[in-house]
């Protein structure tokens, strides 16, 4: 039991006193996540809309290629990056297995789909609702499509932290094209298991309260803003 609050105390004095390991590994996580997260909305959000809102030929194989990809094993996604980044692959020479960008291609394989399927979903929604009465207002493709993201702002964002928790949670992924390599692409995921295994729970449990912090606080801000809009816009 000593042990166990021992190592409570000594974690919440590493994020007390800013501990410059805890703080080079937390933001090194959060740079890869966000990079990748950027990245695969910039792709996944106008990708879903186009699918959602528009009829072609090969759409829905499209479709479920796309939901198939969202639940892709990480540990598989880690080793396809891996071969086609290593010397012997296609894009070896790029020279850049075990780095920071090794580890964004990794969580944008594994985000992309999962922007790209739910903002699918969430616009084909809207459109299921609402298509027959901009068709008989005779209003505009690009004027539809913009009064669809208004409406599903808040879903998108949900789609967006989504996207956040999966590439910010990975570790199977990451520490294959990664390495774990101190000071150059070790994460917080991959600090915790290795930490763990080692039986040093300290910064484990330092960076699993600040994962966890990080959590409700994004979840606690997107709720509060949109109650807070929704009362505005009731007059409550």
């Amino acid at each position: 039991m000593n042990i166990y609050w021992d190592s409570i105390f000594t974690a919440i004095n590493l994020i007390v006193s800013l501990d410059k390991k805890l703080i080079e590994v937390f933001f090194l996580s959060f740079k890869v996540t966000i990079i990748a997260l950027f990245i695969s909305c910039f792709i996944g959000l106008p990708l879903g809309t186009f699918l959602a809102t528009q009829r072609f030929k090969g759409r829905n194989l499209l479709i479920g290629i796309i939901n198939s990809l969202m639940s892709l094993p990480p540990v598989v996604v880690g080793l396809f990056v891996y071969i086609n980044l290593s010397r012997s692959g296609p894009f070896g020479w790029l020279g850049i297995l075990y780095t920071p960008a090794a580890m964004i291609i990794a969580q944008i394989v594994l985000i992309l789909p999962i922007i790209a399927g739910l903002t699918t979903q969430i616009i084909e929604d809207l459109q299921e609702n609402y298509n027959d009465l901009f068709v008989s207002l005779v209003t505009p493709k690009v004027t539809t499509i913009k009064a669809y993201i208004i409406d599903a702002r808040y879903s998108l964002i949900t789609a967006v932290l989504a996207g956040l928790a999966k590439g910010i949670s990975e570790v199977g992924a990451v520490i294959i094209v990664g390495g774990n390599i101190d000071h150059l692409t070790r994460v917080m995921t991959t600090t915790i298991t290795m930490e763990t295994s080692k039986g040093e729970l300290s910064l484990a449990l330092a960076l699993g309260i600040i994962l966890l912090i990080t959590s409700i606080t994004i979840n606690l801000i997107v709720t509060y803003k949109k109650y807070n809009l929704k009362d505005r816009y009731y007059g409550n």
